[in-house]
């Protein structure tokens, strides 16, 4: 038994183990914590006050608040200032709508505070979040996460002196009802034309990893600095292609219209407290607040000790391996990788074998592809997605969505792939859809299929391997690589656009299921179609789950 499925369940075992530590965020310091480092405790002092009570644009809290931030800014050594105008157009409508009143005028204020560094020739550093919330709202995480995390920054900074440059903080007002407080700032405020680089903290939900999402175009170089700088990092040129093409802002929206070098950085996970009105202190993961400072904290020394800020370069392929270091590469070099798999992948080829089994093992793989994808929309769909939705509700069924589409993976697997182990024809067939898809990614868009690329790369090694060495230890721990970044992609993938998009998951899955492909030992007829009627019938069951699940108790009242 340990001969038959030992390699197969270790690739399993190690590659979760990988995922999961990809997808946690780091231990939170606590308030003894040395005094140059960033500590998430001290950070929440700040946010349980800044977070006490819902406090939109306008409100009185709100004033309470820009209160508040003007006092700690100062304590920090900063010069404060406001800045703002009256609200105009759609952004007052919603704020109207929000409050239910007849208001006939309000007004939005920026809060700003500049620390003067060593040679003030030198462009600034601007350090951005926004302090508005959404009606009803405490805002804990969106956006009092960033507040405090920049609060927290500032103070480790002031452990070691002055800066070399001018650190610029800018908390803007009504962004939740259209960026206004930021399109005022980098239209009129005279301090954007000494700005030469950009930090945005942002989040969605109450807790997970913090991502650098984006950036500025042409980020070659700030790629690589943040690959230098940041010591426990989450980052992906996926991630930056996707939002980039989603319909999607953030208060970095309007200044990515200059010439600044940007990272937005955000949190997205327990997606249920985007906006809700349960997201307090005390509901926020601090673990989450301690990645965010860490990695802000990195980036701000790389780029207030750099001579100069990053130049604009091509953009880079660039990603963190399970958040322990952060690879950075010419999108060209995919071309390389794509060559180097294609000879891996006829180094499988056997004569010995049939040659049908490459068409066997390819219309199995587009099989699994078309027909995962179909089901997860229909279960979706049976899942209460589609018109009438609340988009609220589903972000608090991530969890239940993932589970869901585990099990439709499952069960397709055991449809198209269960009944015996592929042969090493059968085994290559399996992966030239996948490698098509791979190429097309490379020549449409390098700096986000790079996923693809790499992780049949690895698995055509455990391919050759198997057949050179004859031995299923060696592959077992290449696919454990495969399985733990495609799992951690996976949920990624799906607290991004799993709600709306579920069916984006078999991607992933199908990489996943290629790289055990060489460790699957088979199974019986019976055992192979009882597995698949569980897994069918579980996913249809969570399906059913959350569309009679009642609405959760997370959803904004507004």
């Amino acid at each position: 038994m340990l001969k038959k499925w030992g390699p197969f369940c270790f690739a399993l075992f190690i590659g979760i183990i990988l995922a999961v530590i990809s997808i946690l965020p780091p231990s939170p310091k606590g308030l003894d914590s040395p005094e140059d480092q960033f500590s998430a405790e001290r950070a929440m002092v700040d946010i349980r006050v800044i977070a006490s009570e819902p406090h939109p644009t306008g409100s009185p809290a709100n004033a309470e608040v820009r209160t508040y931030l003007t006092e700690r800014l100062g304590q920090l050594g900063f010069e404060v200032s406001t800045s703002g105008d009256e609200l105009t157009g759609w952004p007052f409508k919603r704020l109207k709508q929000w409050r239910g009143t007849d208001v006939t005028s309000e007004t939005f204020v920026n809060v700003i505070g500049v620390k003067k560094g060593k040679d003030q020739t030198k462009p600034a550093l601007l350090l951005m979040a926004h302090h508005d919330t959404v009606w009803d709202s405490p805002g804990a995480a969106d956006d009092t996460i960033g507040i405090a995390s920049i609060f927290e920054i500032m103070r480790a900074l002031n452990t070691s002196g002055q800066a070399e440059r001018d650190i610029i903080v800018l908390f803007t007002d009504a962004e939740e009802v259209g960026l206004v407080g930021a399109k005022h700032f980098f239209k009129t405020h005279p301090f954007r034309d000494q700005i030469g680089a950009i930090i945005n903290f942002e989040a969605r939900g109450g807790g997970g990893t913090a991502n650098m999402f984006q950036t500025s175009a042409q980020n070659g170089n700030a790629a690589k600095l943040y690959a230098k700088a940041v010591r426990h990092p989450s980052a992906s040129s996926l991630s930056t292609y996707i939002y980039n093409v989603l319909p999607n802002d953030t208060d970095l929206t309007p200044a990515l219209e200059e010439d600044y070098v940007a990272f937005n950085i955000a949190n997205i996970g327990r997606a249920e407290y985007y906006h809700s009105p349960a997201i307090d202190a005390d509901a926020l993961q601090v673990s989450t607040v301690q990645h965010m400072g860490m990695q802000g904290l990195d980036l701000t020394k790389a780029l207030l000790s750099a001579d100069t800020f990053p130049e604009p370069k091509k953009d880079a392929t660039f990603f963190d391996v399970f958040g322990l270091f952060t690879i950075v590469f010419a999108p060209a070099l995919g071309w390389f990788l794509v060559v180097f798999t294609a000879l891996c992948l006829a180094g499988t080829y056997d004569s010995r074998q049939p040659r049908k089994d490459i068409l066997l093992g390819a219309s199995r793989m587009i099989g699994f592809l078309g027909l995962g994808g179909v089901l997860l929309f229909g279960l979706n769909w049976v899942s209460g997605a589609g018109k009438g939705a609340d988009y609220y509700d589903r972000l608090a069924a991530i969890t239940e969505l993932e589970i869901m589409a585990i099990f439709t993976g499952l069960a397709v697997f055991f449809g198209m792939f269960g009944r015996k182990a592929l042969t090493f024809n059968g085994l290559l067939g399996a992966a030239l859809p996948l490698f098509a898809l791979g190429i097309a990614g490379q020549a449409l868009a390098p700096t986000a299929g790079y996923f693809v690329v790499i992780s049949i790369m690895i698995t055509s090694v455990c391919f050759v391997t198997h057949r050179r060495l004859n031995t299923h230890w060696a592959p077992a721990g290449l696919a454990a690589l495969v399985v733990g970044y495609m799992l951690g992609l996976y949920h990624l993938l799906m607290v991004g656009v799993g709600p709306d998009l579920p069916s984006v998951a078999i991607l992933p899955l199908a990489l996943l299921t290629l790289a055990v492909l060489p460790l699957y030992a088979g199974l019986t007829k019976r055992q192979r179609l009882a597995l698949l009627f569980v897994s069918m019938a579980l996913a249809l069951a969570v399906a059913l789950w959350i569309r009679f699940d009642p609405i959760a108790a997370t959803v904004p009242t507004y």
